[in-house]
C-alpha cells in the first residue's frame, strides 16, 4: 500500500508539473526529477519518517527553484507520517523552515509577478494544510496508542481471570475430591491389612479398590500441581533453594540454610514434593521480606525416613497472611494435597515459624 501511495503521489506531482507553467525551462529535468523523487520517497515513510521528511522537503524546494509552482503534497504526507510515528518536534521544526524556504525558492526561480495578496493567501493555505496533516497524524497516533492500551488491558484481564479460575478449580478439586479419595484409599488399606492379619484371603475387588485409590490420589495431586503452576519457567525444586537464600541475603536479610540427611533417609524425593518444598521456602522468605521486618532467617531442610521436613524461622514481627489463595493458605493447600501437614505461627522466643512435613514414602 505504501508503494501504491508513493507511485500515485509521484505521478500526480509529475502531471501537475507538466500542466503548470515553467518559469525556468533550462531546469525542467531537475524539476521533473525532484517531483518524482519527492513522491517516491514516501515508500519508506513508515520505516524512516524523519529521513523521508527531509527528502520530501529538499525535493519540494528543488522543484520550486526549478520554476514548478506545484503544491508540496509529498511533504504533507511526510509530515503526517512523522507525527504519526511520534516525531512531532522534527515535523514542527521542518515545517517552520519550509514556510520560510518556499517563498525564497520562488523568489530564486524568478517569480516576481505574484502580488502581495496572492502570496499571503498561498502562505495561509500552506500553513493550513501543514496543520491539518500534523493534526491528522497526531489523532491517528493517539487512536492507535489507545487501541494498543485497550488490547493490552484486555489480555492482562483475561490472563488474570484465567489464573483465578484455574486456582478456583484447584481449590474445588481439593475440597471436593481429595478428602473422599483419601477416605476410600485409607479404608481399603485398612481392610487389606486386617484381612491379612486374620489370615484371610484378600478379595481381588478389594485389592483393585486399593490400587485404584492410590492411582487416583497420585493423579489428583499431579492435576492440582498443574492447575496451580502458573509459571512459564522450568520447574524449581530443592536444588534451587540455595539460590533463594542467596537472593534473600542480597535483599539485606541474614539468611542461613541447613540441610540434614538422617540415617536411613532417602535424599531423593518425588517431583511433586520437590516442587512443593521449593514453593514453601520461596513463599516463606517472601513473607519475611515483605511483612516481618526481620533481620535474620533460617531455612532447615531435614530428610527423615519417610518424610521431608522444611522449617523456616525468622526473628521479625509475627504476622499471618490470611488472604485466600495466597501466602499461608496457598502453602497449606499444596501441603495438604500431598498428604502432609503444615504448622505456622509465632515462636515462643519471638518471630515466626513455618514448618511443613511432606511424606516421601510412596506406600
Amino acid at each position: 500500500m505504501d508503494g501504491v501511495i508513493a507511485v500515485g503521489v509521484a505521478a500526480a506531482l509529475v502531471v501537475a508539473g507538466l500542466s503548470g507553467p515553467h518559469r525556468s525551462p533550462g531546469l525542467d529535468v531537475l524539476g521533473y526529477a525532484a517531483l518524482a523523487a519527492g513522491g517516491l520517497a514516501l515508500v519508506v515513510r513508515r520505516r524512516a519518517p524523519v529521513a523521508v521528511l527531509a527528502a520530501t522537503a529538499v525535493a519540494a524546494l528543488a522543484y520550486q527553484v526549478a520554476g514548478f509552482e506545484v503544491p508540496v503534497v509529498a511533504y504533507l504526507f511526510a509530515v503526517y507520517a512523522a507525527v504519526r510515528a511520534g516525531h512531532r518536534i522534527a515535523a514542527v521544526v521542518a515545517s517552520v523552515l519550509m514556510l520560510v524556504a518556499v517563498p525564497l525558492a520562488l523568489l530564486v526561480s524568478g517569480v516576481h509577478d505574484t502580488g502581495a495578496a496572492f502570496t499571503q493567501s498561498r502562505d495561509v493555505l500552506q500553513l493550513a494544510w501543514l496543520i491539518a496533516a500534523g493534526a491528522a497524524g497526531e489523532a491517528l497516533r493517539q487512536a492507535e496508542r489507545r487501541a494498543d492500551e485497550a488490547e493490552r488491558t484486555r489480555e492482562e484481564t483475561a490472563r488474570r481471570r484465567a489464573d483465578e479460575e484455574r486456582l478456583h478449580i484447584a481449590r474445588e478439586l481439593h475440597d471436593s475430591l481429595t478428602h473422599q479419595i483419601s477416605v476410600i484409599k485409607v479404608q481399603a488399606e485398612v481392610a487389606v491389612h486386617l484381612a491379612r492379619k486374620r489370615g484371610e484371603e484378600v478379595p481381588e475387588a478389594l485389592l483393585a479398590i486399593r490400587e485404584a485409590g492410590r492411582e487416583a490420589t497420585r493423579e489428583l495431586r499431579a492435576t492440582l500441581e498443574a492447575l496451580r503452576d502458573d509459571d512459564k519457567d522450568p520447574p524449581r525444586g530443592l536444588d534451587d533453594v540455595p539460590d533463594l537464600v542467596r537472593q534473600a541475603r542480597t535483599a539485606g536479610l541474614d539468611a542461613q540454610l541447613t540441610v540434614e540427611v538422617r540415617q536411613d533417609a532417602v535424599p531423593t524425593v518425588p517431583v511433586a514434593v520437590d516442587r512443593t518444598a521449593y514453593r514453601i521456602v520461596q513463599e516463606s522468605l517472601t513473607n519475611v521480606a515483605r511483612h516481618a521486618a526481620a533481620a535474620t532467617a533460617s531455612v532447615r531442610i531435614d530428610h527423615r525416613p519417610g518424610a521431608l521436613v522444611i522449617r523456616v524461622d525468622d526473628d521479625g514481627k509475627a504476622t499471618v497472611d490470611s488472604t485466600p489463595g495466597v501466602g499461608l493458605t496457598g502453602m497449606r493447600e499444596r501441603v495438604t494435597a500431598l498428604g502432609g501437614r503444615l504448622q505456622a505461627g509465632p515462636r515462643r522466643e519471638g518471630g515466626f515459624r513455618v514448618q511443613a512435613e511432606l511424606p516421601v514414602d510412596p506406600a
